[in-house]
């Protein structure tokens, strides 16, 4: 018996602004090697909008880098009058959301729609 060994799923995001909302469709594996790419995409700066939604349907796994960066874009983002939300979160994703009690630091909903109109 060959033992096999998970290769990380590539992070991938996609970026839209609607009404004034830079909405983060992200996917794969966020973990300390890729998150930079996060990071970069939550960078609050004064020619963007500093209120993000981050559809988290399609992450398949996130370490503690990635619920670091959440809490500084968050802190950087309501110094600058905005917010971070997160949506769709897998079920995986959800699992760590609430065991590190993010869910009491950024706001989360079930579905993109949700927390764009909110």
């Amino acid at each position: 018996m060959q033992d096999t060994v998970e290769q990380p799923i590539p992070l991938s995001i996609t970026q839209t602004t609607t009404a004034g909302i830079r909405v983060l469709i992200v996917g794969g594996d966020i973990d300390h090697d890729n998150a930079d790419q996060l990071r970069q995409a939550l960078h609050v700066d004064a020619d963007s909008p500093a209120r993000f939604v981050l559809d988290l349907n399609a992450v398949t796994f996130m370490d503690s880098t990635a619920i670091s960066i959440l809490v500084v874009a968050n802190n950087a983002a309501r110094e600058a009058g905005g917010w971070v939300r997160l949506a769709a979160m897998s079920e995986s994703v959800q699992r760590v959301v609430e065991i590190v009690r993010l869910d009491t630091v950024l706001t989360c909903y079930l579905t993109l729609s949700q927390a764009m109109t909110d």
